[in-house]
């Protein structure tokens, strides 16, 4: 059984590798295996975690089964919009998908930010699982980035949001 708490600093190796492996299963076939090393060695390099997990005005979450993490996610109150939280990622071990775990870790999200009152992400059009599991938590699409990410990647990003109870 995994459990989500807030990620510590001895936990981004395990994160690390988690998204390595993540990562490559989800977009090789979508973008090759070169680009999507480009992209991890952009942004998940052990400074680039660090970063994230020291952010004052977001939650960095792992579940957790005592030995092993089997998904984790961040998010970030957006410095842009009002009263908007990014779900910048949500992604669970290959093996572990289906099992729950994406969906404790997106319900720790909801109840992390009191004053936030939507929720918006942006994901691969192609990624047909992702973009199911999001319209499944009440997200719907509002638009589409057609450059998406830091340095301008050339990837295309469908826009989602849910609106936050509060």
């Amino acid at each position: 059984m995994y459990f989500v708490r807030t990620a510590g600093e001895r936990d981004l190796e395990k994160v690390r590798a988690l998204l390595v492996e993540s990562f490559h299963a989800t977009y090789d076939g979508l973008h090759g295996r070169a680009k999507v090393e480009d992209l991890i060695v952009h942004l998940f390099s052990p400074a680039a975690l660090k970063t994230r997990l020291v952010r004052k005005d977001a939650e960095f979450l792992v579940a957790d089964d005592g030995s092993n993490i089997g998904g984790m996610g961040y998010a970030a109150m957006s410095q842009q919009l009002t009263k908007t939280v990014m779900l910048h990622l949500l992604y669970v071990r290959p093996a572990l998908q289906r099992q729950g775990i994406g969906r404790d870790i997106f319900a720790e999200f909801e109840t992390c930010f009191p004053d936030a009152e939507i929720m918006r992400l942006e994901v691969e059009p192609q990624n047909a699982a992702a973009i199911a599991f999001y319209r499944t938590h009440g997200f719907t699409e509002i638009g589409r980035n057609e450059n998406d990410g830091a340095g301008q990647s050339g990837i295309p990003a469908l826009v989602l949001e849910k609106r936050l109870a509060g």
